[in-house]
């Protein structure tokens, strides 16, 4: 990967890979593995589920956040190949950036949670992507940024097979010769103010903002406005989740800006608190004001956007940022995929309840010879309602499709031994033994709002992908171990 189409050769230059830990998955491994293996740290627990080999290199992770589809899982890889040729000749030859968008559905077992692929595309190479979180002409809706400059919408439609598929609805040429990097929904928390329109942000390697609206009929994208926001890539942009007029972004000209996109021509800040290239920032979705972002200078800094004078917390974390999620229920939570630093999760409650310069890494936990791009939060949460407490199924019109299984479902019954499941193309994903996992009997997946008084919110679930590895990692994390709760695997933090 050149350095001037994608930030993993920068970051290999710069980084050394941690030699202390032993590898979960091996790069040669089957194209679908299942792994159980624990990590403990401070009585915390980091259980990991199941990896799957996405036979490319995968950059972005991002589960569904509307119900009836929270079990679905989209990954993105990137993949360099250079064009055949001979001595000068092949030096000079183009090199040809492809990708693959592959979709999952996670079944509702807590106690055998696991992929099962459901659908693959290829494409050119993915650089971003991310779900708006309100349905779309009543469908769920991903939006995917690639190398050919394109930002690209797909609809989320029940299958003949009773399952879900990504249908291409929309394509949107940002510039010629570019890469697109990123992209940001204004819905980036649930609901919005009445009329509000939907907006697009997207940033791309020349250094421009592009900013699109929505025909939520359609739905067809249409541009706004393009400005020139940095210098060189401008790796990241994002929306003010509750002042949607307000984007920030990020470039690797080590600048970290914001934006009234109403008047762009010139911006409303600009911070050089990052030391080099900001590479990741999301507003967060519960606090209003807030903004965490990212760089290569391995640093995690916390703003009020009221005053963007200073950060009001500063995390070093030992890796360039490329990802960072707040989690959907749990306000003060922030995972961050960290590159050669593997990933981590931070507790933010004193620093934003505060404004203390003061977050606890809650779990640090480094994936050897690769470097963690994407990381993301799963909704579903794990329930414990009777099958006969469980909530009816919504039936109203206008309901997103989705799989027969919505909603918060009782466990299938296991014998807790290894069994293979079919997946899609052949593939295979063997399920792993219940035995001595920290897991409550008949605990199951919920998909729905209304068992949140029944959920158990000290489960999370999320995933992960990498390069090198080209692996997707299904993660469970428990904040602290329950009394008795067996241990498995060693300790690779």
């Amino acid at each position: 990967l050149e350095a001037d189409s994608y930030p993993a050769l920068v970051a290999t230059q710069a980084y050394t890979l941690a030699s202390n830990c032993v590898p979960l998955i091996s790069a040669s491994s089957s194209p679908a593995v299942t792994a159980s293996s624990g990590c403990c740290e401070n009585g915390r627990h980091l259980q990991l589920l199941q990896a799957v080999d996405t036979e490319y290199t995968a950059d972005s992770v991002e589960w569904c956040p509307l119900e009836g589809c929270r079990r679905v899982l989209a990954c993105g890889t990137y993949q360099l190949r250079a064009s055949e040729g001979e001595g000068e000749l092949e030096a000079a030859a183009p090199q040809t950036r492809f990708g693959r968008l592959y979709l999952y559905s996670c079944n509702e077992n807590l106690s055998a949670c696991s992929l099962a692929e459901i659908q693959r595309r290829d494409t050119s190479a993915i650089l971003d992507m991310k779900w708006c979180h309100i349905p779309v002409a009543g469908q769920a809706l991903l939006g995917v940024v690639d190398a050919g400059g394109y930002i690209e919408l797909f609809q989320l439609v029940g299958s003949e097979r009773g399952t879900h598929a990504l249908r291409l609805a929309a394509s949107f040429a940002l510039d010629e010769q570019c890469l697109a990097l990123s992209l940001d929904w204004s819905t980036g928390k649930t609901g919005r103010a009445s009329g509000q329109p939907l907006k697009i942000i997207s940033s791309d390697s020349k250094g421009q903002l592009h900013l699109l609206k929505v025909d939520e009929a359609g739905p067809r994208p249409q541009a706004v406005t393009t400005w020139q926001a940095h210098s060189f890539e401008a790796w990241v942009a994002a929306f003010d989740y509750w002042q949607t007029d307000i984007v920030y972004s990020g470039g690797d000209d080590g600048l970290l800006k914001g934006w009234d996109t109403r008047t762009p021509s010139t911006p409303v800040f600009t911070s050089k608190r990052h030391s080099v290239g900001v590479c990741s920032m999301q507003s967060s979705p519960h606090w209003d004001g807030v903004l965490a972002t990212g760089s290569y200078d391995e640093h995690i800094l916390l703003w009020d956007t009221r005053n963007m004078g200073r950060p009001f917390a500063d995390v070093p974390v030992q890796g360039g940022l490329w990802r960072l999620r707040w989690h959907p229920r749990r306000s003060h939570l922030l995972l961050a995929a960290c590159m050669h630093g593997g990933f981590r999760i931070l507790d933010c409650r004193q620093a934003i309840e505060e404004k203390q310069d003061a977050c606890t890494v809650l779990l640090s936990h480094t994936l050897p010879s690769s470097l963690v791009y994407g990381a993301d939060w799963s909704w579903l949460t794990p329930c414990g309602l009777p099958h006969a407490q469980q909530p009816a199924e919504d039936k109203a019109e206008g309901q997103l499709p989705g799989p027969p299984a919505l909603g918060c479902l009782a466990a299938d019954d296991g014998e807790g031994g290894p069994t293979l499941q079919s997946g899609s193309k052949g593939r295979t994903s063997l399920q792993p033994s219940t035995e001595g996992q920290p897991l409550t009997p008949g605990a199951r997946l919920c998909d729905s709002d209304q068992c949140v008084e029944a959920a158990d919110f000290d489960i999370s679930l999320f995933a992960t992908c990498s390069f090198y590895d080209h692996t997707l990692r299904l993660w469970q994390w428990e904040p602290a171990v329950k009394p008795g709760a067996a241990r498995l695997g060693v300790c690779l933090v």
